[in-house]
């Protein structure tokens, strides 16, 4: 079996990590023991490029022993828990990862990931796709199927699809109610907290924290700042978002006014350049930036490293860059996903229902094999109300149901005021 882990002497010590993340999985868990005993996916080759983390690694597991043939590579350079990833070897999953790897190995990684020659791809910002569509295109016909974790991937391939250069379907899972609503705003708001916190020890009560950007991300990043005892600003660029952002209390301006006024910074839109030279320029001594969106971009480092005369690592994944006029401004690892970077990305029994999903999506895309032409779906209702019923299960957690009665009111139209 090929593989490229750190160190493979680290593989007990992520077995117990796996083990502690999948007692707090109990969907995928659920899943896991329906697709042991149906094996509905015999004989599919399926290469994954994600986070390689204790629950992806749930996730993993819970597919191989649904009879797939599966390679995992990383979806982040800085995202790898290496013991992790040193376990799944030995659980017999061949597995490409490394912790702060190199752009050049990060893609050779992904290419080891094709070279298994997938008959369905899990991704995690598009680059397995993207890559497969541009150099590895003789791989395409024999691929029926994919799926895709994060809006940064689902806007990448929307658009693949709109310019006809998608080859074949693909569900977005992001987009499930059970993974943005949850996964996008409890753990995102969570993690991204928690990776600053651990980078830099500040404490948020009283801090200035910017926002960039309220999606499902921002709004759960805004709401748990905002619960540590942070005065929270919300950047935008959709005045719906922005309109959202103020009536829920939170101070709505410009980015340019707001860099002036900050001590946090930290994006969560998916887009290029949004903190840039302008805004280094008029910041406050001792600014705090970091990036909770899935490439690092969404910060102009270039433009960062142009304005200082030095740089320096001052802590671990704490970047210090001394501007021309003598003011400091830190970077957190690197610009990249700083849950993942620093800490250890979403709590477990929130990644339990977007893996749930993605497992359930793969299956839906095994059962209707070559029924779907090339374009992004949604996650079908059925698959998304599942997995809230079986959360709420987990959670022993009982709901009302419908009457008859209501539910022909429900149905129709005659009776009125």
């Amino acid at each position: 079996m090929d593989y490229h882990v750190k160190d493979k002497s680290l593989a007990g010590q992520g077995k117990l990590r796996i083990e502690w993340a999948g007692q707090e999985m109990p969907v995928v868990k659920q899943i896991r023991e329906r697709l042991q005993k149906e094996k509905p996916f015999g004989g599919v080759r399926i290469s994954a490029c994600l986070h390689v983390t204790t629950e992806t690694a749930n996730l993993a597991l819970a597919l191989k022993e649904g009879g797939a043939d599966l390679v995992l590579c990383a979806s982040n350079p800085l995202s790898t828990q290496d013991d992790v990833a040193a376990a799944l070897v030995e659980f017999g999953l061949p597995t490409f990862a490394i912790k702060g790897e190199d752009n050049k190995t990060y893609y050779q990684h992904i290419m080891a990931a094709l070279a298994h020659k997938p008959n369905l791809t899990v991704d995690d910002g598009a680059d397995l796709v993207s890559t497969a569509h541009r150099e590895k295109t003789e791989l395409l016909g024999d691929i029926f199927g994919g799926t895709e974790e994060t809006t940064t991937g689902v806007i990448r391939l929307r658009n693949m699809a709109k310019e006809g250069k998608l080859k074949y379907p693909i569900i977005a899972v992001n987009d499930a109610k059970t993974k943005h609503f949850f996964d996008n705003r409890y753990g995102t708001g969570q993690s991204t907290i928690d990776g600053i916190t651990r980078a830099t020890n500040v404490l948020w009560a009283g801090k200035r924290v910017v926002v960039c950007g309220y999606g499902w991300c921002g709004r759960g990043i805004a709401m748990r700042a905002r619960g540590l005892g942070a005065q929270v600003i919300v950047t935008e660029v959709d005045p719906i978002s922005a309109l959202e952002a103020a009536m829920e209390g939170y101070q709505v301006m410009p980015l340019l006014e707001a860099a002036r006024v900050g001590d946090i910074f930290i994006t969560a839109t998916g887009d290029v350049n949004v903190i840039d030279k302008a805004h280094f320029a008029v910041m406050k001594d001792g600014a705090i930036l970091a990036n909770s969106g899935h490439f690092n971009v969404e910060i102009n480092i270039p433009a960062l490293e142009g304005l200082a005369k030095s740089r320096r690592q001052v802590r671990a994944f704490v970047d210090e860059y001394v501007l021309k006029d003598g003011r400091r401004v830190y970077l957190l690892g690197e610009g990249r996903l700083i849950n993942l970077a620093a800490a250890e990305g979403h709590p477990a029994s929130v990644m339990d229902m977007s893996f749930a999903n993605q497992a359930l999506c793969l299956e839906h895309l095994v059962k209707n094999k070559g029924k779907l032409k090339p374009n992004v779906y949604p996650v079908p209702e059925d698959i998304d109300r599942e997995i809230g019923r079986l959360k709420l299960k987990a959670m022993n957690i009982t709901i009302d149901s419908l009457t008859a009665e209501q539910k022909k009111y429900l149905e129709s139209w005659e009776e009125g005021t």
